[in-house]
């Protein structure tokens, strides 16, 4: 897939170190090039939307599993970091729709202060413009996707591209109708059984007081 859309100049990435996981440098050329972004994970808060802390926590709990390497784990959490910053731009600012999972908001990684500041962050996305969040209650029998879903909408007469993390520690990319038919109709149908994006900050809240 080639990616032409002015400012494509945006390939921050390339000085990032050569520790990225295969299938990485095409899933952020074509982030950087997306105009609005839906993501949901099963299991923790996704990678957008992460903390430095929690980020951090993260790699760590996983490192001993994957056998990664402390400059994987920091460059990882650094190239994280930046790819947050397209939410914040003057330039027309990432739109990002996103799914939170509530065993995922509760499932702790690091400690009671990493969770205490990434509520605390959540909230603050929430207020924003161009950010949309959504809580999926644990109960009932709701659709939830087993795996982590990220649709990329590009814009500009580019395909929609969908993306999501393989068990093999690979990114998959891809922009076959099929594949984003069914990434819309999973992100979708969690949509549908998902709290109203204005519950959420009293939701958050409760999870605030929680660990403090």
């Amino acid at each position: 897939m080639t990616l032409q859309r002015e400012g494509s100049s945006r390939e921050w990435w390339t000085g990032a170190g050569t520790n990225m996981l295969s299938g990485m440098p095409r899933f952020l050329s074509v982030e950087s090039a997306a105009r609005e972004i839906r993501i949901f994970h099963p299991t923790i808060v996704p990678g957008l939307l992460q903390t430095e802390a929690y980020a951090q926590a993260v790699h760590e709990l996983h490192k001993p599993i994957d056998e990664t390497t402390t400059e994987f784990v920091q460059q990882s959490v650094q190239l994280r970091m930046k790819r947050k910053e397209a939410l914040t731009r003057e330039d027309e600012p990432l739109k990002v729709w996103a799914v939170l999972y509530e065993p995922a908001l509760r499932y702790t990684i690091g400690d009671q202060k990493v969770m205490h500041e990434q509520y605390e962050a959540l909230i603050g996305l929430a207020a924003m413009e161009n950010v949309t969040l959504q809580v999926l209650p644990h109960q009932g029998n709701a659709y939830v996707a087993f795996h982590d879903v990220n649709i990329m909408i590009l814009g500009d007469g580019l395909p929609t591209t969908v993306q999501t993390d393989t068990a093999w520690f690979t990114v998959a990319v891809t922009d076959k109708p099929r594949e984003v038919g069914r990434f819309s109709r999973m992100f979708d149908s969690m949509v549908a059984a998902a709290l109203p994006p204005t519950r959420t900050p009293s939701f958050l809240h409760q999870l605030v007081r929680e660990t403090a």
